[in-house]
């Protein structure tokens, strides 16, 4: 079996319903947020998943994502790792893109990057290091994290630069997978949602 890589972007929080920049600051799940790790969790163990018994699973340490991991009943197999942490947003921490582009009208994170915080070349090489370890070995691999992090590994599992994130956007508690279509990398399943319309 060729490795495939199923990225779950962490559930609802207070901040990713208001479109705040959420990097380090370790906020938790909503209600709402909860119920969809759940429904998340309820997904990955009916068939095809079936558990992924055989999937190795790593988790970002952060509290939303970790919780996130747990709701889903992945928590006991996961392991923290850093390479999952979120954009590190640096002085936008917290603010939404229209508090941004206030005062900087052509600002554009994938190209931009952020004053103070974690360069895009930083973000691409964490990004790297995941798909590497994706693609070390003939399993699936589940991870679970954030947003923009989730966005760069897509995208650098394509072998694009990771500009192209812009292009890929992801809802809160969603499940992509990335996997080889010909021999090449290729995306699956992106941004479904599907098991929160219950």
């Amino acid at each position: 079996m060729a490795p495939r890589i199923l990225l779950a972007r962490h559930g609802q929080t207070a901040w990713s319903l208001s479109g705040q920049h959420t990097g380090r600051t370790d906020i938790p799940l909503l209600e709402e947020g909860r119920r969809g790790a759940k429904l998340l969790g309820e997904r990955l163990h009916r068939a095809p998943w079936s558990g992924l018994p055989y999937a190795e699973i790593r988790t970002s340490p952060l509290a939303r994502a970790s919780e996130t991991c747990a709701l889903a009943g992945f928590g006991e197999r996961a392991g923290a790792w850093d390479a999952l942490v979120e954009f590190d947003y640096g002085a936008y921490e917290g603010m939404t893109p229209t508090q941004i582009t206030a005062d900087r009208p052509d600002w554009f994170i994938w190209r931009d990057g952020v004053p103070d915080g974690e360069s895009l070349a930083e973000v691409s090489a964490r990004a790297d290091e995941v798909v590497a370890w994706a693609r070390s070995a003939d399993r699936d691999a589940l991870v679970f994290a954030h947003g923009h992090i989730l966005r760069a590994i897509g995208a650098r599992w394509l072998g694009e630069d990771i500009s192209f994130a812009a292009r890929i956007r992801l809802a809160p508690t969603s499940l992509s997978v990335l996997g080889w279509a010909y021999g090449s990398p290729a995306i699956e399943v992106w941004n479904d949602t599907a098991h929160l319309e219950v």
